[in-house]
Protein backbone atom coordinates (compact mmCIF):
# COMPACT_ATOMS: atom_id res chain seq x y z
CA UNK A 1 0.00 0.00 0.00
CA UNK A 2 1.41 3.23 -0.92
CA UNK A 3 1.07 6.19 1.51
CA UNK A 4 -0.44 7.75 -1.28
CA UNK A 5 -3.50 6.25 -0.45
CA UNK A 6 -3.84 8.12 2.31
CA UNK A 7 -4.70 10.85 -0.48
CA UNK A 8 -8.20 9.33 -1.00
CA UNK A 9 -9.29 8.67 -4.84
CA UNK A 10 -11.42 10.52 -6.92
CA UNK A 11 -13.26 9.60 -10.12
CA UNK A 12 -11.50 11.41 -13.61
CA UNK A 13 -13.62 10.83 -16.09
CA UNK A 14 -13.45 6.79 -16.84
CA UNK A 15 -10.63 6.56 -14.15
CA UNK A 16 -10.57 6.26 -10.09
CA UNK A 17 -7.14 8.15 -9.34
CA UNK A 18 -5.42 9.27 -6.43
CA UNK A 19 -6.05 12.85 -5.34
CA UNK A 20 -2.27 13.60 -5.21
CA UNK A 21 -0.38 13.41 -8.70
CA UNK A 22 2.61 15.19 -10.26
CA UNK A 23 2.61 18.42 -12.14
CA UNK A 24 5.13 18.11 -14.61
CA UNK A 25 5.78 21.82 -16.05
CA UNK A 26 8.95 22.28 -13.93
CA UNK A 27 10.64 19.50 -16.28
CA UNK A 28 11.37 21.99 -18.80
CA UNK A 29 14.16 24.67 -18.84
CA UNK A 30 13.37 27.95 -16.58
CA UNK A 31 10.90 29.83 -17.59
CA UNK A 32 8.79 26.62 -18.79
CA UNK A 33 10.86 27.13 -22.25
CA UNK A 34 13.93 24.97 -23.73
CA UNK A 35 15.37 21.75 -21.94
CA UNK A 36 15.91 21.06 -18.52
CA UNK A 37 20.00 21.61 -17.02
CA UNK A 38 19.59 18.07 -16.14
CA UNK A 39 17.46 15.45 -18.50
CA UNK A 40 19.04 12.41 -15.92
CA UNK A 41 17.76 13.88 -13.25
CA UNK A 42 14.30 15.21 -14.78
CA UNK A 43 13.71 11.65 -15.32
CA UNK A 44 14.50 10.22 -12.09
CA UNK A 45 12.09 12.72 -10.81
CA UNK A 46 9.69 10.93 -12.51
CA UNK A 47 10.69 7.56 -12.35
CA UNK A 48 10.53 8.38 -8.84
CA UNK A 49 6.78 9.74 -8.71
CA UNK A 50 5.45 6.53 -10.86
CA UNK A 51 7.55 3.93 -7.82
CA UNK A 52 5.66 6.30 -4.42
CA UNK A 53 2.03 5.25 -6.36
CA UNK A 54 1.28 8.28 -8.40
CA UNK A 55 -1.20 7.37 -10.98
CA UNK A 56 -1.91 10.99 -12.38
CA UNK A 57 0.32 13.67 -14.25
CA UNK A 58 -0.44 16.75 -15.39
CA UNK A 59 1.21 17.92 -18.54
CA UNK A 60 1.35 19.63 -21.99
CA UNK A 61 3.14 19.75 -24.97
CA UNK A 62 3.15 23.28 -24.99
CA UNK A 63 5.83 23.23 -22.12
CA UNK A 64 9.10 23.37 -23.70
CA UNK A 65 7.80 23.39 -25.86
CA UNK A 66 7.82 19.37 -26.32
CA UNK A 67 10.04 18.98 -23.75
CA UNK A 68 8.12 17.99 -20.86
CA UNK A 69 6.17 15.31 -22.84
CA UNK A 70 9.19 13.97 -24.51
CA UNK A 71 10.80 13.33 -21.01
CA UNK A 72 7.83 11.68 -19.90
CA UNK A 73 8.05 9.70 -22.86
CA UNK A 74 11.31 8.61 -22.67
CA UNK A 75 11.26 8.35 -18.76
CA UNK A 76 7.72 6.10 -18.44
CA UNK A 77 6.65 4.75 -22.08
CA UNK A 78 5.31 2.33 -21.85
CA UNK A 79 3.26 3.35 -19.35
CA UNK A 80 1.77 1.76 -16.46
CA UNK A 81 -1.66 0.58 -16.69
CA UNK A 82 -3.11 2.63 -14.03
CA UNK A 83 -1.46 6.05 -15.36
CA UNK A 84 -3.61 8.62 -16.37
CA UNK A 85 -1.50 11.74 -18.53
CA UNK A 86 -3.47 14.61 -18.26
CA UNK A 87 -2.49 17.50 -21.21
CA UNK A 88 -4.07 21.06 -22.17
CA UNK A 89 -4.17 22.38 -24.78
CA UNK A 90 -5.17 26.18 -26.32
CA UNK A 91 -1.38 28.04 -26.09
CA UNK A 92 1.50 27.75 -27.66
CA UNK A 93 5.27 29.24 -27.03
CA UNK A 94 6.83 32.23 -29.71
CA UNK A 95 10.71 31.99 -30.15
CA UNK A 96 11.04 34.05 -27.05
CA UNK A 97 9.57 32.00 -25.20
CA UNK A 98 6.31 34.58 -24.63
CA UNK A 99 2.91 32.53 -24.11
CA UNK A 100 0.51 33.05 -26.90
CA UNK A 101 -3.24 32.03 -27.82
CA UNK A 102 -3.91 28.74 -30.05
CA UNK A 103 -7.07 28.36 -30.01
CA UNK A 104 -7.81 28.19 -34.00
CA UNK A 105 -9.31 25.03 -35.43
CA UNK A 106 -5.71 23.87 -36.87
CA UNK A 107 -3.99 24.60 -33.70
CA UNK A 108 -6.22 23.36 -31.32
CA UNK A 109 -6.07 19.90 -34.23
CA UNK A 110 -2.35 20.01 -34.22
CA UNK A 111 -1.78 20.09 -30.35
CA UNK A 112 -3.73 17.06 -30.11
CA UNK A 113 -1.81 15.22 -32.50
CA UNK A 114 1.78 16.99 -31.02
CA UNK A 115 0.45 15.34 -27.72
CA UNK A 116 -0.01 12.45 -29.14
CA UNK A 117 2.90 11.71 -30.96
CA UNK A 118 5.29 13.14 -28.28
CA UNK A 119 3.50 11.64 -25.53
CA UNK A 120 3.04 7.80 -27.81
CA UNK A 121 -0.06 7.22 -27.12
CA UNK A 122 -2.89 6.61 -29.56
CA UNK A 123 -5.32 8.42 -27.62
CA UNK A 124 -4.98 11.15 -25.17
CA UNK A 125 -6.87 9.97 -21.54
CA UNK A 126 -7.97 14.13 -20.41
CA UNK A 127 -7.34 17.12 -22.81
CA UNK A 128 -8.01 20.62 -20.92
CA UNK A 129 -9.22 23.62 -23.26
CA UNK A 130 -7.07 26.45 -21.69
CA UNK A 131 -8.60 29.81 -22.30
CA UNK A 132 -5.63 31.88 -23.07
CA UNK A 133 -4.99 34.91 -20.61
CA UNK A 134 -3.38 36.16 -17.25
CA UNK A 135 -6.66 36.11 -15.30
CA UNK A 136 -9.59 34.31 -15.59
CA UNK A 137 -12.32 37.04 -18.64
CA UNK A 138 -15.67 36.33 -19.96
CA UNK A 139 -16.22 35.85 -23.27
CA UNK A 140 -17.72 32.55 -25.49
CA UNK A 141 -15.47 29.22 -25.70
CA UNK A 142 -18.25 27.51 -27.53
CA UNK A 143 -15.80 27.73 -30.97
CA UNK A 144 -12.99 26.30 -29.27
CA UNK A 145 -14.65 23.52 -27.26
CA UNK A 146 -16.57 22.69 -30.15
CA UNK A 147 -13.07 21.74 -31.64
CA UNK A 148 -12.03 19.19 -29.02
CA UNK A 149 -15.24 17.73 -28.49
CA UNK A 150 -15.18 16.67 -32.68
CA UNK A 151 -11.65 15.41 -31.96
CA UNK A 152 -12.86 13.26 -29.10
CA UNK A 153 -15.64 12.01 -31.43
CA UNK A 154 -12.70 11.15 -33.66
CA UNK A 155 -11.46 8.54 -30.75
CA UNK A 156 -8.26 10.91 -29.82
CA UNK A 157 -9.21 11.88 -26.74
CA UNK A 158 -11.12 10.37 -24.27
CA UNK A 159 -12.43 12.90 -22.01
CA UNK A 160 -12.26 16.43 -21.79
CA UNK A 161 -11.60 19.33 -19.17
CA UNK A 162 -11.76 23.40 -19.06
CA UNK A 163 -8.54 25.39 -17.38
CA UNK A 164 -8.75 28.74 -16.51
CA UNK A 165 -12.50 29.33 -16.93
CA UNK A 166 -15.08 30.98 -15.66
CA UNK A 167 -18.02 29.77 -13.73
CA UNK A 168 -20.30 31.04 -16.99
CA UNK A 169 -17.64 29.19 -19.02
CA UNK A 170 -17.67 26.10 -17.48
CA UNK A 171 -22.19 25.96 -17.45
CA UNK A 172 -21.67 26.68 -21.37
CA UNK A 173 -18.86 24.08 -21.65
CA UNK A 174 -21.05 21.72 -19.89
CA UNK A 175 -23.95 22.32 -22.38
CA UNK A 176 -21.72 21.39 -25.53
CA UNK A 177 -19.29 18.29 -24.11
CA UNK A 178 -19.11 16.08 -20.97
CA UNK A 179 -16.72 17.98 -18.61
CA UNK A 180 -14.78 15.78 -16.31
CA UNK A 181 -12.77 18.36 -14.51
CA UNK A 182 -11.55 22.42 -14.17
CA UNK A 183 -8.29 23.56 -13.69
CA UNK A 184 -7.73 26.78 -11.94
CA UNK A 185 -5.53 29.01 -9.98
CA UNK A 186 -6.65 27.99 -6.71
CA UNK A 187 -4.29 27.80 -2.89
CA UNK A 188 -4.34 28.69 0.39
CA UNK A 189 -4.13 32.42 -0.24
CA UNK A 190 -5.91 32.21 -3.60
CA UNK A 191 -9.20 31.37 -3.15
CA UNK A 192 -11.75 33.22 -5.48
CA UNK A 193 -12.71 29.47 -6.51
CA UNK A 194 -14.45 28.51 -3.25
CA UNK A 195 -18.11 28.35 -4.22
CA UNK A 196 -17.35 26.78 -7.53
CA UNK A 197 -15.54 23.86 -6.23
CA UNK A 198 -18.08 23.21 -3.77
CA UNK A 199 -20.70 23.51 -6.92
CA UNK A 200 -18.96 21.05 -8.77
CA UNK A 201 -18.29 18.69 -6.22
CA UNK A 202 -21.68 18.04 -6.09
CA UNK A 203 -21.70 17.18 -9.51
CA UNK A 204 -19.06 14.64 -9.28
CA UNK A 205 -16.35 16.92 -11.43
CA UNK A 206 -12.88 17.18 -10.24
CA UNK A 207 -11.38 20.48 -9.44
CA UNK A 208 -7.42 20.75 -10.19
CA UNK A 209 -5.68 23.63 -8.69
CA UNK A 210 -2.73 25.00 -10.60
CA UNK A 211 -0.20 26.80 -8.53
CA UNK A 212 -1.46 24.93 -5.73
CA UNK A 213 2.46 26.20 -3.60
CA UNK A 214 2.16 29.05 -5.46
CA UNK A 215 4.06 28.39 -8.90
CA UNK A 216 6.81 30.67 -9.48
CA UNK A 217 6.38 32.50 -6.09
CA UNK A 218 6.05 30.18 -3.64
CA UNK A 219 3.74 30.38 -0.92
CA UNK A 220 4.96 32.69 2.07
CA UNK A 221 3.03 33.24 5.52
CA UNK A 222 3.59 33.11 8.97
CA UNK A 223 0.29 31.54 9.54
CA UNK A 224 1.76 28.47 7.30
CA UNK A 225 4.90 28.28 9.31
CA UNK A 226 3.27 28.53 12.72
CA UNK A 227 0.80 25.72 11.68
CA UNK A 228 3.75 23.53 9.73
CA UNK A 229 6.32 24.04 13.31
CA UNK A 230 3.53 22.78 14.70
CA UNK A 231 2.39 19.92 12.97
CA UNK A 232 6.01 18.85 12.48
CA UNK A 233 5.97 19.34 8.43
CA UNK A 234 6.93 21.51 5.88
CA UNK A 235 4.79 25.08 5.14
CA UNK A 236 4.29 23.55 1.45
CA UNK A 237 3.17 20.54 2.97
CA UNK A 238 0.50 22.37 5.11
CA UNK A 239 -0.65 23.85 2.59
CA UNK A 240 -1.35 20.63 0.10
CA UNK A 241 -2.86 19.09 3.36
CA UNK A 242 -4.89 21.74 3.25
CA UNK A 243 -6.26 21.69 0.03
CA UNK A 244 -7.02 17.66 0.13
CA UNK A 245 -9.16 18.19 3.03
CA UNK A 246 -11.13 21.29 1.39
CA UNK A 247 -13.03 19.52 -0.13
CA UNK A 248 -12.83 16.04 -1.68
CA UNK A 249 -13.44 16.71 -5.50
CA UNK A 250 -9.37 18.20 -5.39
CA UNK A 251 -6.73 16.65 -7.17
CA UNK A 252 -3.38 18.11 -6.73
CA UNK A 253 -0.51 18.13 -8.96
CA UNK A 254 2.38 19.98 -7.32
CA UNK A 255 5.54 19.90 -9.47
CA UNK A 256 9.03 19.73 -8.83
CA UNK A 257 12.54 19.23 -10.39
CA UNK A 258 13.62 17.95 -7.32
CA UNK A 259 13.51 14.21 -5.78
CA UNK A 260 13.91 15.52 -2.64
CA UNK A 261 11.09 17.98 -3.09
CA UNK A 262 8.77 15.57 -4.73
CA UNK A 263 9.31 13.43 -1.72
CA UNK A 264 8.17 15.89 0.52
CA UNK A 265 5.16 16.94 -1.29
CA UNK A 266 4.02 13.23 -2.14
CA UNK A 267 4.10 13.16 1.80
CA UNK A 268 1.17 15.43 2.94
CA UNK A 269 -0.75 12.49 1.93
CA UNK A 270 -0.07 11.90 5.46
CA UNK A 271 -0.67 14.77 6.96
CA UNK A 272 -4.13 15.64 8.63
CA UNK A 273 -4.43 18.64 9.94
CA UNK A 274 -6.75 19.56 13.22
CA UNK A 275 -9.54 21.76 13.10
CA UNK A 276 -8.10 24.45 14.81
CA UNK A 277 -5.03 24.64 12.16
CA UNK A 278 -8.00 24.71 9.44
CA UNK A 279 -9.06 27.44 11.27
CA UNK A 280 -6.03 29.26 11.23
CA UNK A 281 -5.32 28.48 7.02
CA UNK A 282 -9.13 29.10 6.45
CA UNK A 283 -7.79 33.11 7.85
CA UNK A 284 -5.36 33.29 5.45
CA UNK A 285 -7.77 34.41 2.94
CA UNK A 286 -8.84 37.13 4.18
CA UNK A 287 -5.64 38.67 5.48
CA UNK A 288 -3.71 37.89 2.55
Amino acid sequence: MSSLDNSGTFKLGTHTIKRLGYGAMQLAGPGVFGPPKDPVAARAVLREAIAHGVDHIDTSDFYGPHVTNQIIREALHPYPDDLVIVTKIGARRGDDGAWLAADSPGELTQAVHDNLRNLGLDVLDVVNLRIHGLGLAEGSIEAPLTVLAELQQRGLVRHIGLSNVTPMQIAEGRRIADIVCVQNHYNVIHRDDDALIDDLARDGIAYVPFFPLGGFTPLQSSTLFRVATRSNATPMQVALAWLLQRAPNILLIPGTSSVAHLRENLAAAELTLPTNALSELDGMARTA
